[in-house]
């Protein structure tokens, strides 16, 4: 049986799981030396795709490449 009374701290400041591991990655990244850094800031990158579906059908994709803002 689990108890409330000793909840997560990242919980406690009024963020998600996915918020505050967001944040620790960010944290590491900036304390990385070169070559490292340079290489993490590179897979941090994102890419996906975006559909608008009209009548039920998928149109073309849109392809979208983002990279986080510092």
């Amino acid at each position: 049986m689990a108890s409330n009374a000793a909840a997560p701290f990242w919980r406690s400041a009024g963020m998600t799981y996915i918020t505050y591991s967001n944040l620790c990655a960010n944290l590491v990244r900036k304390c990385l030396k070169e070559p490292y850094k340079s290489e993490a800031l590179s897979r941090e990158k994102v890419h996906y795709s975006i559909s608008k579906w009209v009548d039920g059908k998928p149109q073309k994709p849109t392809i979208r490449s983002d990279s986080p803002v510092e």
